[in-house]
């Protein structure tokens, strides 16, 4: 019971720095280390010193990024839903959208496990798999998305399912075992004086590390079940449809930008693999690099979603806004920090993924261009988080639309048209741009609503 009482402090009474720090502070350590096991996979391949064992990365990356639009529908959602029920203090609510955000998520997963098994061919040769990478990125696919994908999103949503009971630290540290037993697991898989199974190796080892994530947190939610509100249990399914309309406001937006983000990843992959292997090893390596602030920003965000959500919910937005904001400024001043860093070292931060000196030429000029989108999506993504927070479809889905999707791809067309293969990776700027446009302008005419 006590345990409760100190949940309720963070979210209504603890003051608004340190609530927010005890939240995102431990949200962005776990984002941190998600990012640095997918570093590391890009960089024991990229030692191997071979183009399409990096490209095979680089293709199959849509697919898991696919994985996460799963995670975010029933995780986001569920994490969202369920902060509204405890800041109304309605438990059974809490019990009954955590069972569904649980069990959905886990079907869901195995069925679009299922799905691309069957569809394999046709979805890594839209992706820009050439007859040179195709074998290695299936038999990466195989481990990474196939076998590894119900732990990869169990691991993910029960993070966010924790997170939102004000369980920050917990859920940081499930993801954080995952994150570092992959980081160790790497080397031994992928190099050839250990197993050498390269890419394939790396599937692996992310497989079988975000499996003993998953399980953590059963373990956890198991032990902590007297205590805690969260549930799992199979029988609160019952009550599955009065939650199921709440879950899906919150968590569809979220799918959907990351359903859209494998459409543009792939789109820009596809573009990018008309020119060369190299080309595409280096899309891959700047995709790892520029989600550094992209993480910090999901981290923040993940954070402050429960934070968002209880006080809407429990009609105290002076505080929410507050919350809202200091995230922001978090968010905001580490993008520009890394916008600054990137620009001045983009040579060197390829070099130690790969020596291929067209790769690492490749990858300098992407990112130079890439990382100016960073300060817009710092600010962008909290927006989005905001809308799902209080329940707002409208605005939360214009905008992850708009983020992913309805712009990047003719802009692709159009961009490769007039500026060929670097034009392209200008494509992101300009989405992040417009989308925070359009998101500022919700968020003026929701806080001019509030205060009539």
């Amino acid at each position: 019971m006590k345990q409760n009482m100190d949940k309720t402090e963070l979210f209504e009474k603890i003051p608004v720095p340190q609530a927010v720090a005890r939240q995102i502070v431990p949200a962005i350590a776990s984002q941190m280390i998600a990012l640095l096991y997918n570093l590391a996979d890009t960089y024991f391949v990229g030692r191997l010193n071979n183009p399409a064992e990096t490209a095979a990365v680089t293709i199959v990356y849509p697919s898991f990024v696919m994985l996460t639009a799963v995670s975010n529908l029933f995780g986001v959602g569920g994490a969202s839903a369920l902060s509204r029920a405890l800041g109304k203090k309605d438990s059974e609510s809490v019990k009954g959208i955590a069972a569904l955000a649980f069990w959905g998520g886990l079907g869901t997963a195995i069925l679009f496990s299922a799905l691309f098994l069957i569809f394999a061919r046709p979805v890594l040769v839209l992706c820009g798999a050439s007859s040179a990478v195709y074998d290695i990125a299936f038999e990466y696919a195989l481990w990474v998305v196939v076998l590894g994908g119900p732990g990869t999103v169990l691991n993910t949503l029960l993070s966010n399912l924790v997170r939102a009971e004000g369980n920050a630290a917990a859920a940081a540290c499930g993801v954080s075992i995952g994150g570092i037993l992959n980081i160790l697991l790497d080397p031994f898989f992928i190099l050839p004086q250990f197993l050498g199974r390269g890419a394939a190796g790396a599937g692996m080892a992310t497989a079988f590390s975000n499996l003993v994530a998953a399980l953590y947190f059963l373990v956890y939610i198991t032990v902590k079940r007297k205590k805690n509100i969260l549930s799992i249990h199979p029988a609160r399914l019952q009550y599955a449809g009065r939650y199921f309309r709440s879950l899906l406001i919150s968590g569809f937006p979220s799918a959907v930008q990351y359903a859209l983000t494998v459409v543009a990843i792939a789109a820009q992959s596809k573009f990018v693999s008309l020119y060369s292997t190299e080309a595409v090893a280096a899309l891959g390596i700047v995709k790892k690099l520029d989600q550094l602030p992209l993480y910090f920003s999901i981290g923040a965000a993940n954070g402050l979603l429960p934070l968002l959500a209880y006080n809407y919910s429990a009609g105290n937005q002076k505080r929410r806004r507050k919350i809202f904001k200091l995230g922001c400024t978090v968010s905001l001043v580490f993008s520009l920090l890394c916008l600054m860093i990137y620009e001045l070292f983009a040579p060197w931060l390829s070099s130690v993924f790969i020596s291929d000196p067209d790769t690492i030429r490749y990858s300098t000029g992407f990112l130079r261009c890439m990382v100016t989108a960073m300060p817009m999506m710092s600010v962008c993504y909290p927006m989005i988080i905001q809308f799902q927070a209080m329940g707002r479809f409208r605005e939360s889905m214009i905008c992850s639309i708009l983020r992913k999707g309805a712009l990047d791809i003719p802009l692709l067309f159009l961009m490769n048209a007039l500026f060929g293969l670097y034009g392209c990776m200008w494509v992101q700027p300009v989405v992040d741009t417009v989308s925070l446009i359009v998101a500022g302008k919700f968020y003026r005419t929701l806080g001019r609503a509030e205060r009539l």
